[in-house]
This record gives structure tokens, C-alpha cells and sequence, in this order.
């Protein structure tokens, strides 16, 4: 099989919009002989790149003349970006736009809802105004704890129209976990839900709710939004009341007053998952978000006005902030709340046909648990309008690629993208004029200086080593909130090579100018002292029709040394499969005969469950730390924390 799955037509390379951008280009960089030398170009003139960006997305607001000011001294940490710079992140998303609808709302196949631009306008206006006469004021936090609906995107804008900052996270979270993320940020106003539907279930959380508000003592209003039921009664929530209640004196206010604010004045406050300790929260500025978020949609994902772009995610997802910033483009966002796999796992293709959509995102656990449905949306769906689909969360693997390739639509860019909470958007995702090659992410981001180190701090091409940055970029956040002299900050990206971002990723520049992500380094397996990507040992195990999903560990052995580790494999099922001594043979010589035999687990055992975060992905340290006796510290992050238990005195793991 050949690795060349797309390429894009020469009346698309034509047609796209980062061809437009490199045309305005000429003036200032010549003619620019394709991706590869725009990107080069990028990096070598950061400055006059991001203000060629903010130009060319006709960005509202004044971005001054100083583009970049540095502190030598401080290295990446002393770069500040447009610093006489004034905008509004609410009024760049609501700016006016031919494409009547805004929002479009899937709550499963039992909630559909729609509002126009001037209807989004209207209630992020009334919202606005509701808010500045309970008090909140620039810097006051909102905490929003909703599905991903359209009050959150509604509540967002008002939120940044006044210059407060916007926190948010999902309520499938539990008590602890929301108040392990919203405890440390202390909010002026929580908004909630009453409850939320997932695989055709009513899941009541007013209950939770009263609980978190109770224990949020700066909390001085609850804004409750209706969404199981219109007849909740809020007495028992302290300082409560109904969304349509809160906003009622405002519904004739048509007007938003934008606070026009500094380029890194506080947008957005994230969590990372939290799954090794209490969660660090990651603090964005409004400039550099929209400014990152407009080059990646329009520069990478080739999004224009009247596009219709659907992520699924839910509001504890950064995925969920870059999709919202969607509306800077002129694009409807398709939103969708609750399990991908209702119907028959028709649902979200049901939904891409009924709203013609045009970029489909999803994390690779979907891509890869829908080609083990059996469905063939190809078959079933007309996907005419569909240019593009995007891939996040884990590495997709080659097989992956073949499936959206064979299956889902042979003409489209699948862009398997790579970034995350940290800098709220992509280090390495897809580009329109670039061929897709199978199981490689197609480029480094415009303006960022992606590299590959080794462990000396070397650069490497076509070997593994550690992703980096080496250049400062708009959308590197402005700090951890509650750590004032920024050690924490420091620690986290910029201490295994003093001066350079250390993502944490464990991947390869291909010969392509591509990239593979082999797994988090943190949960990289050393057996022999030979450093192998998780992600490695998944894509050959899961190729198995037999097998669900996996996860692999590196445990100490023997037990208690100090000395080397074997790999141990966990696998799920099919239903009604055993893992049988064949079985295992099966996934041993498969894993051999496609890697090394370095790669081959030492045991494999079958376990009904894994556990993950919120948005899914696999938690392999945690599953480490049980089988090491070691504590997992942070439960409440964990969507299935239960599932841990399948994982710990497994009696096959223990020594001889």
C-alpha cells in the first residue's frame, strides 16, 4: 500500500485560503515556492508573519506598531507580542457575517436547537449586560460548568466582551473535580445545568451542583440553565437562579459594549487532565488565542465564511475553546452534546448529512472504535459538502488514515493535529496544499519552531527524540494562575533544555518535513534502556479485529529493583472474546514482525475497561502507579476512575 493517501488538486491548492495569504506575501517575502518555505519564511520573521496574520484575518482592534518586544535575558519568557496592541476576543467572533446560522445544538437525537448571528448577538448582549450589573468587572472569573451547548458559547462572549476571564469544565466531572479546577481560580459567578442527556439517559446534576456552589464561598450568583427539564426548582442551590430569570430585565438590550483590552489581557484559564495532582491552571491571553486560532483554522484547516465546523468535545476540552473561535472565521459551529455511538454510531454522520459539514473533528479513539463498529459512512451518508477531518488526542495510527481513506470519504484532508491545553492550539497539524501521507502529521504550525532534540539538546531528523519549540509564539500562555514568581511555570516547559518550550511529546520529523508522535515521553517504555512510543505497540495490537483498545506499561522487574522493566499489555475485547493462548501468540508475532523485538510485552492481560480522562484519553501513568503500588493522586480527573481496579494485585504480575 502506498503511503500517498491524498493530494490535493492543483484547483485546490489554488483555491485555498494559505495560497491567498502567501500572494499578499510577495511585497514583503518574494515568491514563495510552497508550504516548506512558507513555513521557513515564518519563522525567520516571526514579526512580520504574525502581523501578515493579524492583516489578512482582518482582526478588530489597534495592533500597534511594536509586533514583538524581547527580554534577551529571559529567552522564550521575555517575549511580549503586540504590547501597544488593543482588541475585543468577543468582538472578533461576533463580527458581522453573510452565514445566517451561528450555532447549531445536536443534544443527542433528542435536542436541536439553532440561532442566527443576530440571534447569538442578542443573547450574548443581554447576557453582557445582566452581568455588569451584578458587578463583574475585567479580571473577575466566570465559571461555567455546562455541556456543550449554546448558553456556554453564549456565556463565553459575554464573559470576554467585558474583559472577565472564562473557566470552564464539563458536568460529568464530579464534585471534587470541579472544585479541584474552579476552587483555585475563586469565581465571582458559576453557571450550571440541571442535568444532561448521554447514551439516551437523563443524568440529573442540580444535586452536584448545589454541592460545588456551596463549597465556592467568592461565588455571589448561580445562573441555572434548563436543559432536562423546565421545571427545576433551584431552592436548594444557595444564591441561585434560572439563565432565562437572570437575563429578563436585559431582553431589550441590543447593544455590547466591547472592553477594549491589552493583546494579553486574561481570556481563558484551562486545567491540564490533573491526573498526577491537583490541576495546573494555564492561564491565555485573548490576543494570542485568536490570533493562533485564525491561523490555524484559515492558514491550516482552510476555513471561510459560510463553513460549517463540528468538533466533538465537551466544554473540558481546549478543543472545545478552539472550535468556538470558529465564529472569527465566519463559520456555523455544529455543536453536539453527549455519547458519539447513539443510533448506531449514526449520530454525528446523521448530523454532518442534515447540516452539510464541512470540517469534521474528533479525537483518534473515535476514528479508531468506529472502524471496529463495522459502520461504512461512505455507504450510508451523503458527505458531499465534507473537505476536511481532523484528528487530536492520541497519535492516529496508520490504520486510521486507511479507514477514513476506504470508508468515510476518499477526497478529503484528514489533518491529524497535535498541540494541546498548554498552549490552547497546535504544534504540528495539517496544511491544504500538502499531499496527507499515511500515519504522518503533514507539517510543522506556521510560525512555530517546531524541532526534535535529543537528549543533549541536539536536533534529529528521522530518529525519535523530544518535541520542542525554540522560538516564543503568541499563544504561549501567560502563566499559571496562583504562581506569582512563575517557577511553576518554568518547571513545567522550560527546565529539561534551559531556554527551549519541552512539550513532553515523543516523536520524529519524517523525511517528508511530516511528523510521528510515538506517545507522551512521560509514558514512554525503556526496556534495555531503549526508549519505544507507546503508541508504537497500540498501532500494531489494534490492527486486531479482536481487540477494542489497549494500553501498555513499563513495569519495574523484578519487583523492588533498581534495575531494568519488562512491557506489560493490557487489552479489551470484543465482546464474547476470550484471550486465549493463541490469541496471544497472535498479538505477540503481530507486534514482532511490524517493529522490533524489543517491542514484544513480557505478559498481556485481558481487562473489561480502561481508564481515561474527561476527553477520553487513555491514563497510562495512573495504571503504572497501581500496578507499582503507588498512589493515583487525583481520582476526580478520571472519567471511569473505577476502572482501575481491573488493574491492581493482578497475581500474573507479581514476582517469581
Amino acid at each position: 500500500m502506498t503511503d500517498l493517501c491524498w493530494t490535493p488538486s492543483a484547483e485546490k491548492v489554488a483555491a485555498a485560503r494559505v495560497t491567498a495569504f502567501m500572494h499578499n506575501l510577495k511585497p514583503l517575502a518574494g515568491e514563495l515556492e510552497g508550504y516548506e518555505a512558507l513555513w521557513r519564511w515564518s519563522i525567520e520573521q516571526p514579526e512580520a508573519f504574525w502581523r501578515a496574520v493579524w492583516d489578512f484575518a482582518g482582526v478588530i482592534g489597534e495592533p500597534g506598531k511594536c509586533i514583538l518586544k524581547r527580554d534577551p535575558q529571559q529567552g522564550m519568557l521575555g517575549a511580549h507580542w503586540f504590547p501597544d496592541a488593543q482588541l475585543n476576543f468577543a468582538e472578533n467572533l461576533l463580527r458581522p457575517s453573510a452565514n445566517a446560522d451561528a450555532l447549531v445544538f445536536w443534544g443527542e437525537d433528542r435536542v436541536q436547537r439553532r440561532l442566527s448571528r443576530k440571534e447569538l448577538h442578542s443573547e450574548v448582549a443581554q447576557l453582557a449586560a445582566a452581568l455588569r450589573k451584578l458587578g463583574v468587572v475585567a479580571g473577575d472569573r466566570v465559571a461555567v460548568w455546562l455541556p456543550n451547548m449554546p448558553e456556554a458559547i453564549i456565556a463565553m462572549l459575554a464573559v470576554a466582551s467585558i474583559g472577565a476571564i472564562f473557566t470552564s469544565a464539563s458536568p460529568d466531572f464530579g464534585v471534587q473535580g470541579a472544585l479541584d479546577r474552579f476552587g483555585q481560580v475563586t469565581p465571582k459567578v458559576l453557571i450550571g445545568v440541571d442535568g444532561y442527556f448521554y447514551n439516551s439517559k437523563t443524568i440529573d446534576v442540580l444535586g452536584k451542583l448545589g454541592e460545588v456552589a456551596s463549597q465556592l464561598h467568592t461565588v455571589e450568583k448561580v445562573i441555572v440553565v434548563s436543559y432536562v427539564s423546565e421545571a427545576s426548582s433551584y431552592d436548594a442551590i444557595p444564591k441561585a437562579t434560572g439563565w432565562r430569570e437572570f437575563v429578563a430585565p436585559f431582553t431589550k438590550a441590543d447593544t455590547i459594549d466591547f472592553a477594549d483590552l491589552p493583546f494579553d489581557h486574561p481570556l481563558y484559564i484551562l486545567y491540564s487532565s490533573g491526573t498526577t495532582g491537583v490541576p495546573k491552571c494555564i492561564v491565555h491571553g485573548a490576543g494570542g488565542t485568536l490570533l493562533q486560532h485564525l491561523k490555524e483554522h484559515q492558514l491550516h484547516g482552510d476555513i471561510r465564511e459560510g463553513d460549517r465546523l463540528f468538533y466533538f468535545t465537551t466544554c473540558g476540552w481546549m478543543m472545545w475553546n478552539w472550535l468556538a473561535s470558529g465564529l472569527a472565521s465566519g463559520a456555523t459551529l455544529l455543536l453536539y452534546d453527549g455519547n458519539p455511538f447513539v443510533g448506531e454510531g449514526r449520530v454525528l454522520f446523521d448530523y454532518a448529512q442534515a447540516e452539510r459539514m464541512t470540517h469534521f473533528g474528533t479525537s483518534a479513539k473515535y476514528i479508531d472504535a468506529l472502524a471496529k463498529s463495522g459502520l461504512v459512512p461512505r455507504e450510508r451518508f451523503d458527505l458531499f459538502a465534507l473537505r476536511a477531518i481532523f484528528s487530536t488526542g492520541s497519535p492516529l495510527s496508520a490504520e486510521g488514515f486507511d479507514f477514513v481513506y476506504r470508508s468515510i470519504k476518499p477526497e478529503v484532508q484528514l489533518s491529524s493535529i497535535s498541540g494541546g491545553t498548554d498552549i490552547v492550539s497546535c504544534f504540528v497539524l495539517g496544511s491544504p496544499i500538502l499531499p496527507v501521507r499515511r500515519g504522518e502529521i503533514q507539517c510543522r504550525g506556521l510560525g512555530m519552531a517546531v524541532d526534535v532534540f535529543d537528549d543533549n539538546g541536539k536536533p534529529l531528523r528521522g530518529e525519535k527524540g523530544e518535541l520542542v519549540c525554540t522560538q516564543p509564539f503568541p499563544s504561549m500562555p501567560l502563566g499559571f494562575w496562583n504562581d506569582a514568581d512563575g517557577a511553576k511555570y518554568r518547571a513545567a516547559y522550560f527546565e529539561r533544555f534551559p531556554g527551549v518550550w519541552c512539550h513532553g511529546d515523543f516523536c520524529e520529523i519524517t523525511e517528508h518535513g511530516g511528523l510521528v508522535i510515538h506517545g507522551r515521553s512521560d509514558a514512554t517504555l525503556n526496556p534495555g534502556g531503549v526508549r519505544i512510543g507507546t503508541a508504537e505497540i497500540y498501532r500494531q495490537v489494534e490492527r486486531l479485529s479482536e481487540v477494542m483498545e489497549s494500553l501498555v506499561i513499563a513495569q519495574t522487574w523484578p519487583p523492588g529493583s533498581l534495575g531494568d522493566v519488562r512491557i506489560v499489555l493490557f487489552v479489551r475485547l470484543r465482546e464474547g472474546t476470550v484471550l486465549t493462548e493463541e490469541l496471544v501468540k497472535r498479538i505477540k508475532s503481530t507486534i514482532r514482525e511490524n517493529t522490533t523485538p524489543r517491542h514484544v510485552p513480557a505478559k498481556i492481560l485481558a481487562v473489561p475497561d480502561m481508564p481515561r480522562t474527561k476527553s477520553g484519553k487513555l491514563v497510562e501513568i495512573a495504571v503504572r502507579n497501581v500496578i507499582h503500588g503507588e498512589p493515583v493522586k487525583n481520582l476526580e480527573a478520571l472519567l471511569n476512575p473505577e476502572a482501575l481496579a481491573h488493574f491492581g494485585n493482578r497475581t500474573e504480575l507479581a514476582g517469581d
